[in-house]
C-alpha cells in the first residue's frame, strides 16, 4: 500500500532491509525526527523478503546475524531460515518504531544533487522529494544476475531465477536443469531433488563445501538467553571470533588448509563414484571463492536422478541445454542460480552528481569504489550501506551497524556545526582504495580464481581484506579533515533555508 509522501525531508533512507531498519532506528534515537524510509515493495525485509526458494537460510549463525542492539533470544536454529529472519526484521522494526516511517510501494527512480541548494532531488513513484541527506540501504544482493547465453530467450519451458522463485510451478516429475552451484543452489537443490524426475546441474567450477554445524536450539537454551542476556552476548562474541579466523585465513591461506581437508573428507564420505569425485574436486585455494556450508549437498549429487555437468553452457534451445562439449540435455524447467550484480551495485545508477553524471558512470571508469564502503567522492550527503569492498566473511550486520554509527556521527557533527554538505575528499578516497587494493593483492582472492567478488575487469570491488574489528575501528574513527565541509546557506533570496 502506497502512502502519501511529503515533498521535503531531512533524511531519506532507501530500502527497508537490515540496513534501512538500522539506519532509521539509530537516526531517530539520535534526535533526527524527519526521517522517512522509501521501500519499493509492499513489505519490509530486503533479501529475506525476496528470497523464498526451498531451503533458504542464512550461512552465518543466528547469534551473529542480528542487531547487537536488538538481540533475539528465540532463534530456533543455530542457522536461521529465511522465514524466521524475516519475522525477526518485522518484529524489530515494530519494536524500534521504524515500521511507521516506511513508505511502502515507493520506488526511488533517480536522485540528483543540487549543488546550489545543497539538497538531493529525488524522483519517486509517488512524486518528487527533496532531502538534505540520503542513506542508500538497497543492499548489493538485490538485482539477480541473468546469464548471457545464446538462445536463452527461446526456451519454451518454465524458467526463473532462484531469487524470484516460481512457487506456482510444480516440480514433481519434471526434468530440471540448474545453472550454478553457489550459495543458493546448495540450499535448494537438496530440497527439490526428491521431487523431480531428473536434475541436471551445470557447474563452471567446483566449490569448497564444509559441513554446516546447524542444530535445533531447545526451549531450555532459549529460556536461558531470555533470563540471562549476557549468555547470548557471550555466544555472539565466541561466534564472532570463530568467523574472524576465516578473515585471517584469506591473508594467510595456510590457516585454511585444515578446512580443505575437512571439506575433502566430507565429499569423499558421500561420493564414491570416481568420475563424480573428479568433477566436484576443487582446484582453487579455499577462500578464493565464497566458502559454502551444507550437510546434504554431496549426498544429493550422488543420487541416481542427479548428474553434474562441468563447464560453460554453449546454448539454450526451446526444450534443451547444450553444454560446452556439444552434448544436449532435454529439460522442461530451468532454474538460474546465477547470483547477483554484487561487484557492480545497481544502486549506483540512481545517483547523479551536481553535473548530472551518474555514480555508475564513474564506477565504469575505475571500478566501484568508496571510502570505507560508505561515502563516495563527488556525491555529498550520501551514505551507502554495504557499499564497495565492505563484504566480510563474518556477519554483514556488524558492518551495517558500524556504517550506521559513522553516518549518525557525521550527521550530528554537521548539525552541530550548521553544515550544508559533507563530501569525502577525492584524495582521501584514492589513498584508501590504493591501500585496499594493495592488501587484496596479498590475499587468496588474488590467487587466480574467478568469482562474484570481481567486476568485469577482474578488480575485487566487493570484499574487505582486513578483519571486521579493523573495519569497525576505521569506521568509528571519524576525522572531519577527511571531508569537504560546506556551511549551510541559511539565507537565500531572503528565505531562511
Amino acid at each position: 500500500m502506497t502512502r502519501e509522501v511529503a515533498p521535503e525531508h531531512e533524511v531519506v533512507v532507501i530500502g527497508a532491509g537490515f540496513g534501512g531498519i538500522a539506519a532509521a532506528a539509530k537516526l531517530r534515537e539520535s534526535g533526527f525526527r524527519d526521517v522517512v524510509v522509501f521501500e519499493e515493495a509492499d513489505e519490509l525485509g530486503g533479501t529475506w523478503r525476496e528470497n523464498t526458494y526451498p531451503g533458504c537460510a542464512c550461512d552465518v549463525p543466528s547469534a551473529l546475524y542480528s542487531y547487537s542492539f536488538a538481540p533475539n533470544p528465540d532463534w530456533t536454529r543455530m542457522y536461521a531460515g529465511n522465514a524466521e529472519i524475516h519475522d525477526y526484521l518485522r518484529r524489530t522494526a515494530d519494536d524500534l518504531g521504524v515500521t511507521g516511517l516506511i513508505r511502502f510501494g515507493t520506488k526511488v527512480e533517480s536522485a540528483h544533487w543540487d549543488d546550489l541548494d545543497l539538497t538531493w532531488r529525488l524522483e519517486t513513484s509517488a512524486g518528487a522529494v527533496t532531502a538534505r541527506w540520503v542513506v542508500a540501504a538497497c543492499g548489493p544482493l538485490h538485482r539477480p544476475s541473468m546469464p548471457d547465453i545464446a538462445g536463452i530467450d527461446t526456451f519454451e519451458g518454465t524458467l526463473f531465477h532462484s531469487a524470484r522463485w516460481n512457487h506456482e510451478h510444480d516440480l514433481r516429475g519434471r526434468r530440471v536443469a540448474v545453472l550454478g552451484t553457489g550459495a543458493s543452489a546448495i540450499q535448494f537443490v537438496p530440497e527439490i531433488q526428491p521431487l523431480v524426475d531428473s536434475l541436471t546441474i551445470f557447474q563452471r567450477t567446483a566449490q569448497w563445501v564444509l559441513p554446516k554445524p546447524d542444530r535445533h536450539v531447545g526451549d531450555r537454551e532459549r529460556a536461558l538467553y531470555r533470563r540471562l542476556p549476557g549468555a547470548q552476548r557471550v555466544m555472539r562474541r565466541l561466534t564472532h571470533l570463530v568467523f574472524e579466523a576465516g578473515t585471517y585465513g584469506v591473508r594467510h591461506p595456510l590457516v585454511l588448509r585444515p578446512l580443505e581437508w575437512v571439506s575433502t573428507a566430507h565429499m569423499r564420505r558421500h561420493i564414491t563414484d570416481p568420475a563424480l569425485r573428479r568433477r566436484v574436486t576443487v582446484s582453487t585455494a579455499m577462500g578464493c571463492k565464497r566458502i559454502l556450508l551444507s550437510n546434504r549437498w554431496y549426498e544429493t549429487l550422488a543420487r541416481p536422478n542427479v548428474r553434474v555437468v562441468d563447464g560453460d553452457v554453449r546454448q539454450i534451445r526451446p526444450h534443451s541445454i547444450v553444454d560446452g562439449e556439444g552434448v544436449e540435455y532435454e529439460v522442461d524447467t530451468l532454474i538460474l542460480a546465477t547470483g547477483y550484480h554484487a561487484a557492480s551495485p545497481p544502486v549506483a545508477e540512481l545517483f547523479h552528481d551536481g553535473r548530472g553524471r551518474s555514480m555508475s558512470a564513474y564506477f565504469a571508469e575505475g571500478g566501484a569504489q568508496a571510502y570505507l564502503g560508505t561515502t563516495v567522492a563527488g556525491f555529498p550527503n550520501l551514505f551507502l550501506l554495504t557499499g564497495p569492498n565492505s563484504f566480510v566473511y563474518s556477519s554483514i550486520v556488524d558492518v551495517i551497524e558500524a556504517q550506521v554509527d559513522r553516518l549518525v556521527t557525521l550527521l550530528r557533527y554537521a548539525r552541530h556545526h550548521t553544515l550544508g554538505s559533507v563530501t569525502v575528499r577525492p584524495e582521501i578516497q584514492r589513498l584508501f582504495n590504493d591501500e585496499l587494493q594493495d592488501a587484496i593483492a596479498h590475499t587468496v582472492w588474488a590467487s587466480g580464481c574467478s568469482s562474484w567478488f570481481m567486476d568485469d575487469s577482474g578488480r575485487n570491488t566487493t570484499m574487505w581484506p582486513w578483519s571486521t574489528g579493523e573495519m569497525r575501528r576505521r569506521l568509528g574513527d571519524v576525522d572531519p579533515t577527511d571531508f569537504e565541509l560546506r556551511p549551510l546557506n541559511l539565507m537565500k533570496d531572503g528565505v531562511r533555508r
